[in-house]
């Protein structure tokens, strides 16, 4: 049976309550270097006036649950450089067929081997299409992201050493050359959610990475098990 809202023209912001609930299965994979899958759970603890508070809790795990802080329209955002960021935005309420926003940054110093990674995606409303997942098919609004990253290598010093031996004993000899910091990797990206009203949430969501070769090197996969509005 088919699941789902009509094709409105435009769709607001959803209404969202302490105690709404969505499990989800997320399948991982990185390459040629295998996958993973879990299933997490997703709850609404705390509804703020510009977020809500969510609590996220992996099937299986005898971990406690993680909080998290999520704006109403499921952004995510973290420190960069001191400041906070939005580095995810899947929605931009209201939805309407052909709507567009764009999402970039640049952060410093992500891990002692870079000197910055940039990232810049081009978010559109591409139209209403319908898509199964295990909780049902449903009518959904198709958000599409396609985009680039790039990252800027540290300094480094690569070492090059050349031994030599005599009657004596043996001698090395090392020489080491700096890299300078500059653009060594870069490659594309592509998002894609599901968004279904009645289920407040999308549904389905895609995110790919791509190196610089073309290759495919990542893909997370988030497909919807079930659903339970606040009592």
């Amino acid at each position: 049976m088919l699941c789902g809202s009509a094709y409105a023209t435009s769709v607001d912001a959803p209404a969202l309550k302490t105690g709404d609930t969505w499990v989800y299965t997320y399948t991982t994979e990185n390459g040629q270097h295998g996958w993973a899958q879990k299933d997490e759970e997703i709850s609404v603890e705390r509804v703020m006036g510009d977020g809500v508070l969510v609590t996220l809790n992996q099937k299986g795990s005898n971990q406690p649950p993680q909080e998290e802080l999520r704006g109403l329209d499921w952004n995510h955002a973290v420190d960069i450089n001191g400041k906070q960021q939005i580095v995810s935005q899947p929605l931009s309420f209201p939805l309407k067929e052909g709507k567009k926003w764009e999402l970039s940054y640049i952060q410093a110093h992500p891990d002692p081997k870079l000197v910055s990674h940039t990232f810049d995606c081009k978010y559109a409303v591409t139209g209403w299409e319908e898509v199964q997942v295990p909780a049902g098919k449903f009518n959904a609004l198709k958000v599409e992201c396609d985009g680039q990253w790039s990252n800027e290598l540290a300094p480094g010093v690569n070492v090059a050493s050349v031994a030599s031996a005599n009657q004596t004993g043996a001698a090395a000899a090392m020489q080491s050359q700096r890299i300078l910091p500059h653009t060594v990797i870069s490659g594309r990206i592509y998002r894609a959610y599901w968004y279904v009203p009645e289920i407040k949430r999308y549904v389905k969501a895609v995110e790919e990475s791509y190196n610089t070769s073309g290759f495919r090197s990542y893909r997370l996969t988030e497909e919807l098990d079930s659903f339970k509005p606040a009592s």
